[in-house]
């Protein structure tokens, strides 16, 4: 009985009879059987073709799974950074014994027109080509020399060790301990070439893996891998700056006369700038602006035009050069204002001097990269900011550097009082911290002390000139050498509200002139202004640091008498303004542009302490960050270098002084005696009770007996009669005192 034919695949109406029938199908065979029914060809065919589908589509799926494809980046990402870190080494390690670089260096700077540039690193390589066939040389005949040393340091060891064993076989009386000593020293040999053969696999493993870890850092900080591979930043790419870019950007303003002009211009534009050089971390390009549009329009539009060139505003920075109708424009790489600069040169040189005369300060860098020097002799500064922005930290580091000068004496007073000036303890010879009204008084005195010493360094200059001195040799005289007054957190003073009292002849508390305050009749202020007016001349300069500034704390008069204006963020322009003043704000500075929080310690400096471009009103500085710690470690490396100061505070004089008595003492037989000098007298006399005393306290401690200094011919001066009067008239008053008591 002949079996049935098997149904068609269409005809299967489930998977139990589907999988029957593919198991029934009859197995292929080259000879024909007869027997059964010949198999048709529509069972075999979906079978293979849906076979092959379906491992197409697997294999496809596997290929483009997430795992498979992050399985194979990783792969070819570390790959490509062995390949390429093996790549990036064999460039740097030829390129350090050739002079490849000296010809990549002078190429550019032939490109660029700088044919001074292109010369000099000319001679480099050829002083570089020079020095290696000298040391090749060199080399060839240290060979035979080291041979010879070779062999005579070989022969002294056996010497040495024969003669050794001859001293022992002498004293064992035995022959062979002749070679006892060669024999030992060969077998330490061959102990230590077994060592170096059961080592030598490992340590060769460890210096394969150490090798291979150094091509692929060397791969990944290049980033050699292709870019499919890479993990996704979050960074955005770094756009380079061309001049279809810089024309783009500016046609795209909103300026309507400057965009008609640059479609009008045959050359695309191109005439309008200049050529596109390399500063630091970032480009430079001067912008010739055409006839109607002025470089206040452009300077103005900073926001769109930095976002234009695909930039962050604080990226972009625009100053006006002496050339009219022209802004010149920095545009940093992106992100490149976010990477720290390196640390000061206070930290890391301990042979690192200073001159103040002729040695400028190392800050930090400018935008382009160079190092932010500046010159501090016979200069005022200011440095305001916001709060915590790095304003104590960067006027610190001038001072830090200056206290490597042996010849500059610091009086200073930190009104913040949290300790960062304390490492001056022992470098300033007066040091006041604290931010009461007491410790602006003493401020106040700090000050004045200097207008004193300004006031006799003038009288002697005078006397000195009379004589025929030159200005260099007076100012060369140790007498003449610089005292630098620094005020950290001056808005404290500027804002007190201390005033002066005094005890009139009947016994009655008055009010005298206020101490702190921002007005005409402020002590304090009245001090800085004197010393901003003459006190530069006799090498007396005063430093202040305040934050937030307004006219109230940081009177006009006050703020325009500093030869260093310098300013962190702000939150206005207004502020801008009373910080560098209008002409630096007007020609681009922009202090209130810097980012708060961001831009700590970076600085928009004005004045001519700094080197800047002919026309340029202003830099910006990156300030080195010195902490605590390593500010302490600089000031002791500073002491050590100086004589030994003791530093003074606030603290009153515990012992009881008779001011009439020793203002007698100085009078000696003069009938009168000039304010000065009697100050000077009395400060030999006391130091330590007289020391910061000024003209104003002498008037006032000597007012409520009636001596007070009065005109006579011109100069206050200290009546001798009033004095004994004064004297006589106080010792009546207590023996009254004393028999009322008595009665």
């Amino acid at each position: 009985m002949t079996e049935p034919a098997a149904e068609p695949m269409g005809t299967v109406h489930n998977l139990e009879e589907h999988r029957a029938a593919r198991t029934a199908a009859p197995a292929l065979s080259l000879a024909k059987d007869t027997t059964a029914p010949a198999p048709t060809t529509v069972d075999a065919a979906p079978t293979s073709s849906s076979r092959t589908r379906r491992a197409v589509r697997r294999v496809h799926r596997l290929a483009t799974h997430d795992r498979t494809r992050s399985a194979v980046g990783m792969v070819v990402r570390h790959g490509g950074y062995f390949v390429g870190g093996a790549g990036v080494v064999a460039k740097r390690g030829w390129e350090g014994r050739t002079v490849a670089v000296h010809h990549r260096m002078r190429a550019m700077a032939l490109a660029a027109g700088d044919h001074m540039a292109a010369a000099e690193w000319q001679d480099r390589a050829d002083r570089f080509r020079r020095e290696r066939h000298e040391r090749r040389i060199e080399l060839v005949h240290k060979v035979p020399t080291m041979a010879k040393s070779a062999a005579i340091g070989t022969a002294a060891v056996e010497g040495v060790l024969l003669l050794v064993g001859i001293c022992m076989a002498i004293h064992d009386r035995e022959l062979h301990d002749v070679v006892a000593p060669t024999l030992a020293a060969i077998d330490a040999v061959r102990a230590l070439c077994w060592f170096i053969g059961i080592a030598w696999g490992p340590a060769l493993g460890l210096a394969l893996v150490a090798c291979l870890s150094h091509l692929w850092r060397a791969g990944h900080k290049a980033e050699t891998a292709p870019a499919w591979a890479r993990p996704a930043s979050s960074t955005v790419d770094d756009i380079p700056i061309t001049p279809s870019i810089v024309v783009k950007a500016l046609s795209d303003l909103g300026v309507p006369a400057l965009k008609k002009a640059i479609k009008e211009m045959a050359d695309g534009a191109a005439g309008m700038l200049g050529p596109i050089r390399l500063a630091g971390c970032g480009i430079e390009v001067d912008v010739t602006l055409p006839s109607g549009v002025s470089t206040e329009e452009i300077l103005g539009k900073r926001r769109k035009f930095a976002e234009n060139l695909n930039r962050h505003e604080h990226e972009l920075h625009m100053t006006i050069p002496p050339a009219p109708r022209t802004v010149r424009m920095w545009v940093a790489d992106s992100g490149a204002l976010d990477q720290p600069i390196g640390p000061s040169p206070l930290v890391i040189d301990e042979d690192l001097t200073a001159d103040m005369r002729k040695g400028r300060a190392p800050w930090g860098q400018d935008l382009r990269g160079d190092a932010a020097l500046i010159s501090l002799w016979q200069r005022h500064m200011l440095i305001t900011g916001l709060s915590n922005q790095g304003k104590t930290a960067s006027l610190r580091a001038l001072a830090l550097w200056l206290a490597f000068d042996a010849r500059v004496e610091f009086r200073l007073a930190d009104l913040k009082g949290v300790g960062d000036w304390a490492m001056f303890d022992g470098l300033a010879t007066t040091l006041i911290q604290g931010p009461t009204d007491e410790h602006v008084m003493e401020a106040t005195h700090m000050v004045e002390g200097g207008v004193e010493e300004m006031m006799r360094r003038i009288d002697l200059m005078r006397e000195l000139t009379a004589k025929g001195w030159s200005q260099d040799k007076i100012l060369a005289d140790p007498r003449f050498n610089p005292l630098v007054l620094i005020v950290d957190e001056a808005q404290v003073a500027y804002g007190s509200g201390a005033v002066e009292t005094y005890v009139t002849d009947s016994g009655a508390v008055r009010k005298g002139a206020p101490y702190g305050g921002s007005k005409s009749d402020s002590r304090y202020f009245q001090a800085v202004k004197k010393v901003h007016d003459q006190g530069r001349a006799v090498n007396v300069t005063i430093w202040e640091g305040t934050q937030d500034p307004t006219n109230e704390n940081l009177p006009k008069r006050s703020r325009e008498g500093n030869h260093i204006r310098a300013s962190l963020v702000l939150g206005t322009e207004s502020q801008a303004r009373m910080a560098v003043g209008d002409s630096a704000v007007d020609a681009g500075a922009a202090p209130h542009k810097l980012r708060q929080g961001l831009d700590k310690g970076t600085l928009v400096v004005a004045g001519d302490g700094v080197k800047l471009a002919p026309g340029q009103p202003s830099v910006t500085v990156r300030t080195h960050f010195i902490d605590l710690d390593p500010a302490k470690e600089i000031a002791a490396r500073a002491k050590a270098r100086r004589a030994t100061v003791e530093t003074g505070g606030p603290q009153e004089p515990e012992q009881e002084v008779d001011h009439l008595a020793d203002v007698l003492t100085v009078l000696g037989d003069a009938d009168r005696l000039r304010s000065p000098d009697m100050l000077h007298g009395l400060k030999n006399l006391n130091s330590s009770a007289y020391g910061e005393w000024t003209f104003e306290v002498l008037t006032q401690a000597l007012k409520p007996f009636g001596a007070e200094p009065r005109k006579y011919n011109g100069n206050p001066s200290i009546s001798r009669a009033r004095v004994l009067a004064a004297i006589e008239r106080r010792a009546e008053e207590t023996e009254d005192s004393a028999e009322l008591n008595a009665g």
